[in-house]
């Protein structure tokens, strides 16, 4: 990234990773819904007020880098939504995505147990729409005109998973995952961290 250049940052909740790109010189335009942010959004960013579920909003601009934070498992229609954003890129742009892992083995076992709970976050986040392995990524974006650049695989986020547990365990299985996602990312990668540009470009 250079800074001046212009990011779209969709499904910026109340802008905390658009003030951080503001504050390091890009040009940030946000897009989340009205009850979506709070009043403290930061005023260096343009924020657009818009249901993503609608689609994109009229947007009179072109941007280097468009932002896909943990949103699109959100969307009833990713499709529609990412083949819009394509036409917002500049020639040289690329979209970067956050995007869970249907396929990673916790995933798994519970599905293969039975079970499909519904918890406040996480890959069984209740207010998922979309359940993609990585095979069903890499076809969403290739059916929108996208092709994957570059992936990176995170791992289980255990701190957060086990609060209570010794700091010295969760240290220890968060690198072990890690470690783990980067050799086998379809089972052990919690998110795939993607960067994608026009399939026209390679």
């Amino acid at each position: 990234m250079a800074p001046g250049r212009k990011v779209l940052d969709l499904g910026c909740c109340n802008g905390y990773f658009a003030a951080l790109l503001a504050e390091r010189g890009y040009h940030v335009t946000g897009v989340e819904r009205a009850e979506g942010h709070g009043p403290d959004f930061p005023e260096h960013v343009r924020l657009i007020e818009h249901d993503l579920e609608h689609g994109l909003p009229p947007i009179d601009s072109r941007f280097s880098f468009i932002v896909c934070a943990d949103i699109l498992e959100h969307l009833r229609n990713p499709l529609a939504v990412l083949q819009q954003a394509r036409e917002l890129l500049e020639p040289d742009g690329q979209l970067a995505a956050s995007l869970p892992n249907s396929g990673n083995f916790y995933f798994r076992l519970n599905v293969l147990a039975g079970r499909f709970p519904k918890e406040d976050k996480g890959l069984f986040d209740r207010t998922h729409v979309q359940f993609f392995p990585w095979s069903g990524w890499v076809e969403l974006f290739e059916n929108a005109g996208f092709r994957i650049k570059t992936v990176r695989s995170s791992a289980v986020p255990f701190s957060v998973a086990m609060p209570a547990a010794p700091a010295w365990l969760v240290s220890a299985l968060e690198w072990a995952f890690f470690e783990a996602a980067q050799v086998w990312k379809t089972l052990f990668a919690y998110q795939f961290i993607v960067a994608a540009v026009p399939r026209e470009r390679l």
